[in-house]
């Protein structure tokens, strides 16, 4: 195990740019104003910005007046330019990391390069700021004291449905993030998959058109079914009601007798087997035990 630590800095300044170091600027998401006073200083004063879109980051360099040598990363180029931004930093260089919107390394390829200069022994730090995920999560009128990311679902068909099924029974309130295209056939799969649950559609965050809908995932299809949906999306929906993870599970149609010897089968001892049972349904051992002992 390694442990890295910043580099020393005074108490006077707590925020100089340092050479060698990767720094992970958040951007806004939609609202100009919501970039912080820290993250413009940064970008002022790295040697290198790397960028998922050097345009769009040029765009908002320009109206803060920052001019600063930018290079591309993106999924696509993230192996080759990683490599030379780690060899950047290596000759002493401090570079800052920005995706098109939000926080980088978030469902982004910056993860990748965070985890080369962890392996490489290289300093990254985090200039946060905003993140699509919180701002949603926040606004979603569902629990947050637990939650779940799950970032944008696969484009296939098979894998779409496996991961859905996989978390399907996560108490945790999930978030998923969705492009408009693809918005009603998700809405639908997610639907087939957990059934009904209350789900809230953060539309647009911070921008002009900002919109919040929260709904039931069934109000949520019927809403687009005459609408077509606009924005980048984020989507929130309740966790697994303990009703619902009852239901699901294997033995929910098992009597307590066939439960318990469903473990026994297993290999397991008596006793085991009825604080399994036990477990499953959250009901008192003894419950189990006169009912196994009858």
């Amino acid at each position: 195990m390694s442990s890295i630590k910043s580099k020393n800095v005074s108490r006077e300044d707590k925020n100089v740019i340092q050479g060698g170091v990767l720094y992970l600027v958040a951007t806004p998401i939609g609202n100009l104003s919501d970039i912080s006073e820290r993250a413009l200083k940064t970008l002022n004063e790295v040697d290198l910005i790397a960028a998922e879109d050097t345009r769009n980051t040029g765009k908002l360099l320009a109206c803060y007046g920052i001019s600063k040598p930018m290079i591309s990363y993106f999924e696509h180029n993230k192996r080759e330019r990683g490599i030379e931004i780690i060899s950047r930093l290596r000759e002493g260089l401090s570079c800052a990391l920005v995706t098109d919107a939000g926080t980088p390394a978030i469902s982004d390829p910056g993860e990748d390069l965070v985890r080369l200069c962890a392996e490489e022994g290289i300093v990254v730090t985090s200039i946060p700021g905003c993140s699509a995920v919180v701002n949603a999560l926040a606004l979603s009128a569902l629990p947050t004291g637990r939650f779940c990311f799950e970032g944008f679902l696969s484009t296939n068909k098979g894998s779409r449905m496996e991961r859905l099924n996989e978390i399907k029974n996560d108490p945790r309130t999930t978030v998923f993030y969705e492009a408009p295209h693809k918005l009603k056939k998700t809405l639908c799969d997610i639907f087939e998959v957990f059934g009904e649950r209350k789900i809230a559609l953060c539309r647009e965050l911070t921008k002009i058109n900002e919109e919040i809908l929260r709904t039931t995932l069934s109000g949520a299809i019927s809403y687009y079914e005459d609408k077509e949906p606009r924005g980048e999306f984020v989507l929130v929906i309740e966790g697994a009601s303990e009703a619902d993870i009852i239901n699901d599970a294997f033995w929910a149609s098992m009597t307590i007798e066939a439960h318990f010897e469903h473990y026994v089968a297993l290999g397991y001892a008596k006793m085991d087997a009825i604080k399994a049972v036990t477990k499953d349904r959250g009901v008192p051992k003894n419950e189990i035990y006169k009912v196994i002992n009858q």
